[in-house]
């Protein structure tokens, strides 16, 4: 991840990054460090250049607090033309210092759902209006969309939302964003420690700070059906390996698969119980193919395996079941072929080594004593 250095003695520079996709811990951690890193280097503010059609509440809410408390003015511009700030994203937009959008964008439509697109219960939707009104009251906007868009899903467009008071400014371009916000006055820091501010972003040189290589690899990764995904091939791979050596592929395709897998839990809210439970179904997934019989145990790691995508993760995330039972049911039945398979390599004749030539008829073809060549057919 590039470092975002101090800015030299009077020169003014804003912090720039940019947020494309989905909300995931893997933006709020990177949106909470460029915080850090505009305070630190005293950049005159840091910009967020926002595209999203939503994510995770958890991260959106940590997001929103980090705004809302933050000791460096922050401003969001939605785009380019064409750019969302859709659910998550319409929370984040409002609780800067200063919003903006470019022409031909929209902000709104922040029903509350379930992992699976389903509605949410009349509570959650109840938090989630409350919360888009705090927002709107301690930023000065108007409470009245902030509710409208959690409970009816209401959405407008840029000129829309500049009318209504949802946003500050509709601006084509950065520059033209950090112009406009020029001597804006507002207020930062925590609810105690709260002072003003004047904005000073005429001009000033532009300091990008992206996600870098690993970070946009974890972005990526931050999905559960890919984690559930590459757990449960990357067990039946080893697995298989374990059971019937060979030039080693399966080993190594099955440990890049539980490594992309772990990196993905480590993005993503999961729960002890459910890691237990895919290491439950390895071990009786290996019993199938290391001793493999009428399919008990088969079976029982494919129910367990389906309760581990069920119990893996906390809160809004879960695992579309499109991806778990299949999954499951897959690797339920790769697991009796390898353990067939397996077990046919164990009994048949061995094909290589000294033991393979026992009993072959040879022809000889030189011999000097007790040695000699021979040809094979």
């Amino acid at each position: 991840m590039p470092a975002a250095g101090a800015a030299p003695s009077g020169e003014r520079t804003v912090l720039a990054t940019r947020v494309d996709g989905t909300i995931t811990p893997v933006v709020e951690g990177h949106l909470e460090d460029g915080l850090r890193r505009a305070e630190a280097g005293d950049h005159a503010a840091l910009l967020v250049e926002l595209d999203t059609p939503g994510g995770l509440l958890e991260s959106t809410r940590g997001i929103v607090r980090a705004f809302l408390n933050a000791r460096v003015p922050v401003i969001v511009h939605v785009s380019p033309s064409g750019a969302r700030a859709a659910s998550a994203g319409a929370y984040i937009t409002m609780a800067a210092h200063v919003a903006a959008m470019a022409p031909g964008t929209h902000i709104g439509a922040s029903t509350p759902v379930s992992g699976q697109g389903e509605e949410a219960s009349e509570k959650v939707v109840n938090d989630s209006a409350a919360f888009a009104v705090s927002i709107a009251e301690q930023r000065g906007r108007n409470t009245g969309f902030a509710e409208d868009m959690v409970r009816e899903g209401t959405s407008v467009s840029d000129r829309a939302a500049l009318r209504q008071n949802v946003v500050d400014l509709v601006e084509p371009s950065r520059r033209a964003v950090l112009d406009a916000a020029d001597g804006r006055r507002v207020e930062v820091g925590s609810e105690d420690r709260r002072r003003e501010v004047v904005l000073r972003t005429a001009g000033a040189r532009v300091v990008e700070y992206d996600l870098g290589f690993f970070g946009e690899l974890r972005q990526m990764l931050a999905s559960p059906e890919l984690a559930y995904l590459f757990l449960s091939i990357g067990t039946l791979a080893v697995i298989y390996e374990l059971a019937s050596p060979g030039m080693g592929f399966g080993g190594v395709i099955g440990a890049i698969a539980l490594l992309l897998g772990f990196t993905a839990l480590s993005v993503l809210p999961f729960n002890v119980a459910g890691l237990f439970l895919i290491l439950l179904a390895a071990a009786l997934f290996a019993g199938e193919v290391f001793t493999p019989g009428i399919g008990a145990f088969a079976g029982g790691g494919t129910v367990a395996l389906v309760f581990a995508g069920i119990f893996l993760f906390r809160g809004e995330t879960e695992v579309d079941p499109a991806v778990l039972w299949p999954t499951a049911l897959v690797v339920g039945a790769g697991s009796l072929i390898a353990g067939r398979l397996a077990w046919r390599a164990r009994r048949g004749p061995p094909a290589t080594g000294e033991e393979a030539l026992l009993g072959r008829e040879v022809v000889v073809s030189r011999a000097e004593g007790d040695r000699g060549q021979v040809l094979l057919d």
